[in-house]
């Protein structure tokens, strides 16, 4: 698979100052609500202006979803790290250990099924993670068919199996997130995944 080049030192900088800020965020939403988080309560806790907020986030639902486009990221990255012969389904599945980690980290937990409700609860920012995921899946789907040799859009089989492993990966936290969690939630994606698996 092709290397991408290296980020920036402006750009991880300011990654860094997003992922400071979203976390900040986080705490605020589950410490008052999202709705009654205000941007002058986020720019007050994080010392900054709003035109420095707004130099990271276009909005207070940016500043939520914003975590999809970094899994969008480092799930293209993983996937374009995987052997170029190896079966594409077990490549997405690897790529897809991007989330497990997020979820695996126990010290952010808690903070991390806060924000699921948040979003879960909130219609606009329901809409806006599923236009992030259908974004990482037509990426997904252009890698796919880079691939495979089936391009996308004249060839519909790399959208259609990109799009059925992110349904596998929603399907699983969505059921991980709503259980008692005693399944390690690795488990029940691979369980997820197994159900849809190529022949």
């Amino acid at each position: 698979m092709e290397q991408r080049p290296p980020v920036p030192v402006r750009e991880r900088a300011r990654r860094a100052m997003r992922a400071e800020l979203a976390m900040l965020a986080q705490d605020l939403f589950a410490a008052k609500g999202y709705e009654q988080t205000t941007i002058e309560d986020l720019v007050a806790a994080a010392g900054i202006s709003k035109r420095t907020f707004f130099r990271y986030f276009a909005s207070k639902e940016d500043l939520v979803l914003g975590k999809y486009d970094v899994w969008a990221e480092r799930l293209i990255q993983a996937f374009t790290a995987r052997p170029a012969d190896e079966p594409v389904w077990e490549s997405l599945r690897r790529a897809f250990d991007v989330v497990v980690g997020y979820f695996d980290d126990e010290t952010q937990l808690s903070r991390t099924l806060a924000m699921e409700k948040v979003i879960q609860g909130n219609p606009a920012l329901s809409a806006g993670e599923m236009e992030r995921i259908s974004r990482a899946q037509n990426e997904l789907a252009e890698l796919l068919g880079q691939r495979t040799g089936q391009r996308p859009p004249a060839d519909p089989r790399p959208a259609a199996i990109a799009g059925a492993a992110l349904a596998c990966l929603i399907a699983a936290k969505n059921a991980w997130i709503t259980t008692d969690r005693t399944t390690p939630f690795r488990e029940v994606l691979d369980q997820t995944m197994a159900a849809l698996k190529p022949a």
